[in-house]
């Protein structure tokens, strides 16, 4: 089987690239999702605060996936679900494994891997203690609660402060669930400043800066966890059911890794969204993987590309430097007080929300 293109990961990403890459003339497309349903990530993600630099106003991850799941069934791009590409080979050549296509060799003369990042697991920091039930990343978290409805525990802690640790925190605390506290080893919080106020300053949930947990106790399920101060080597027991881990993302680009020679990708393979950096927003990846799209329907077409997509970001640069930052989207714009209220909010917003007025 042949395709001008093949697109691995139906996530965001993905999607946003065939469909630009089908506009640019490319009509032999196949799109290629591991999970049951198109949509990645965000199928979990159903709180809001997504789609306000691309749509213009405010969704849920699932609302902003479907409204590009609506335009990849309305195209005639080939879609596989439930199946996973095993194998890349340095000749273009695809290996899939699914319930629809069970074993099947696909040839592309261009690939765009758009398969996200994993998180990383706890084993990657050094914990003693046993390591019975009740440890979860926060995304796996997540996933079980909002697309399995499974109730996973009363009384959390919460290691690292990224932004899927700070979101579930917020959740956790609106299901009338003891969040006891968020730990960071750094001296600053690792998400983003509208997560940070609006997921634990708003509800109160403690963040212990300088600060790791170092055993975890418990022999079935987990009944605490010992945390150690960092500045000053003091240690406290907190007595928890569960503990949730938002340690870091991974790029998952391990088939790029199958024909990476000679310190370069081939020409033929293009990454986009999270696995080619961790991006802070959606609409990034959407709007850099149309780039990506458009690039890979240029070598389609021409057998050449002028450059590669560059990265895009929605932080304005200049919000570091600003005493008040706007938090009612990710792009964190640095913030102007008028007479008439605030200013400098590059999304569109006419109501800014000054970090300022909310701590």
């Amino acid at each position: 089987m042949k395709y001008d293109l093949v697109v691995v990961g139906g996530g965001p990403a993905g999607m946003a690239a065939a469909l630009r890459a089908q506009k640019e003339s490319v009509s032999n497309i196949l799109l290629v999702e591991r999970e049951e349903e198109l949509g990645g990530v965000l199928r979990q993600c159903v709180h809001f605060g997504f789609g306000l630099i691309y749509f213009g106003e405010e969704l849920t991850g699932p609302q902003y996936a479907e409204r590009f799941a609506i335009k990849i069934r309305q195209s005639n791009i080939d879609v596989f679900v439930a199946t996973s590409v095993v194998q890349l080979k340095p000749d273009g050549v695809l290996v899939l494994s699914g319930e629809k296509c069970g074993l099947l060799e696909v040839k592309a003369q261009a690939v765009i891997l758009a398969s996200g990042c994993r998180e990383r697991p706890l084993g990657t920091i050094p914990l003693t203690g046993t390591r019975p039930s009740g440890i979860f990343t926060a995304g796996m978290a997540q996933k079980m609660m909002n697309l399995g409805g499974y109730e996973i525990g009363k009384r959390f802690v919460i290691l690292g402060s990224g932004d899927i640790g700070l979101i579930m925190a917020r959740q956790l605390k609106l299901l009338n669930r003891d969040v006891l506290a968020v730990i960071e080893k750094e001296k600053q919080c690792g998400g983003l400043e509208r997560n940070r106020v609006h997921c634990l300053e708003k509800y109160h949930i403690p963040l212990q800066l300088r600060c790791t947990v170092t055993e975890i106790h418990g022999k079935n399920r987990i009944t605490g966890v010992t945390i150690k101060n960092l500045f000053n080597e003091q240690e406290e027991f907190l007595a928890c059911d569960t503990l949730i881990t938002s340690i870091g993302l991974i790029p998952e680009r391990e088939l790029a890794e199958e024909v990476y020679s000679d310190g370069r990708l081939p020409d033929w393979l293009f990454l986009c969204g999270n696995a080619c950096y961790v991006h802070d927003a959606v609409d990034d990846v959407t709007l850099e993987a149309e780039e990506t799209g458009r690039l890979a329907a240029q070598f389609v077409v021409s057998g050449k590309i002028t450059k590669r997509a560059k990265h895009i970001s929605s932080r304005t640069g200049n919000a570091a430097n600003s005493d008040i930052i706007c938090i009612g989207c990710p792009k964190a714009c640095a913030l102007i007080k008028t007479d008439n209220g605030f200013a400098g909010a590059v999304c569109g917003r006419k109501d800014p929300v000054p970090s300022c007025l909310c701590h």
